[in-house]
């Protein structure tokens, strides 16, 4: 029970209470269209992409979620589609949610090789509360529901993608319109607000021998507005075309004034251990580890992120496009 006190007491620390947070991914980097639709049919081929975490496991409630994400590029191959479907649950909160993409690629340069993207993402998120999960002060706080409460809820996303087979940046917002769909139904019980996610994502390819070691270095950027402003710093090393092997620090800095933050927005600090394997042609698995170097660090265990991805397309036309997530 005092783990459990404890990882509450840190989460409203670093959040507003109820406030429902986008579900934080480590291998983002292979998930891309889970935090930009601008991102669909950026491999022009079919891809199919799926990733469980496992956050704090020593810590009863902790996070737990899984994404589903499917893109495809259309024939006249400036249109890219996706669907990504995805489930999260932390602590009373249970959340899922289903959202189509549409992307529309323009070229930059004669040859192709450049492209401008920009995304649009629509979908619905049916969020849950279980307030018989909850432990308050006063058993007669009206605010707790009683049982489980939820709320369907229309949603957007939007971003925009640059990329070239050596570099790409994005720009992309998520939970656009929920939160102030919510915000009108009044309802009387406190309920989990869907909060607007900002993230800037970019990365370089740098090749040091020709298909046999690449490097890539690679930052994503994650804001709400009201919480910390979280940074992840990361480089892999490919070696052969074969395996990504990498590592990663993520920390919360300050960007600008939060009257509503508290705290020390060091509590998101953790080192991340990579790697992806190319199991065939096709199959891709990939792993990874983060280790806590917060004040959860003696109660949260380990965190644990497996992917698992299906390309449509050969090893030769994969070695054209190196700079893919």
């Amino acid at each position: 029970m005092w783990k459990l006190t404890k990882f509450i007491l840190l989460l409203c620390v670093a959040a507003p209470c109820f406030a429902q947070q986008d579900a934080q991914y480590s291998q983002y980097i292979f998930n891309g269209i889970y935090i930009n639709p601008a991102y669909a049919g950026y491999r022009e081929r079919v891809n199919i992409n799926a990733t469980y975490r496992n956050q704090w496991t020593g810590i009863e409630g902790a996070p737990k979620s899984f994404s589903l994400a499917a893109d495809a590029i259309m024939p006249n191959e400036r249109v890219g589609l996706s669907l990504v479907m995805s489930a999260e649950q932390l602590g009373a909160q249970k959340n899922i949610s289903a959202f189509a993409n549409y992307a529309y690629r323009f070229p930059i340069n004669e040859e192709g090789t450049s492209k401008l993207a920009f995304g649009l993402g629509v979908g619905v998120m049916q969020s849950g509360l279980n307030g018989d999960m909850l432990n308050p002060r006063d058993l007669d706080d009206t605010n707790i529901p009683s049982g489980t409460v939820k709320q369907i809820l229309p949603d957007m996303h939007a971003g925009v993608f640059f990329s070239t087979p050596k570099m790409y940046v994005g720009a992309s917002v998520n939970n656009l319109i929920s939160k102030y769909i919510l915000d009108k139904r009044s309802l009387d019980y406190n309920f989990p607000t869907p909060r607007p996610h900002y993230y800037l994502t970019g990365g370089l390819l740098i090749p040091i021998e020709e298909y046999v070691i690449d490097f890539k270095p690679f930052f994503l950027i994650k804001d709400d507005l009201k919480g910390p402003t979280v940074l992840d710093v990361n480089a892999f090393f490919l070696f052969k075309q074969k395996v990504w092997l990498g590592a990663g620090y993520r920390t919360g800095i300050k960007l600008y004034d939060k009257p509503a933050l508290q705290g020390n927005i060091s509590n998101n600090n953790a080192i991340i251990g990579m790697t992806e394997i190319f199991i065939s042609e096709r199959l891709r698995l990939g792993y990874s580890y983060d280790f806590s170097m917060s004040n959860l660090a003696g109660y949260a265990g380990s965190t644990h992120e497996i992917s698992l991805s299906w390309n449509f397309y050969t090893i030769k036309e994969k070695q054209l496009n190196f700079c893919y997530f």
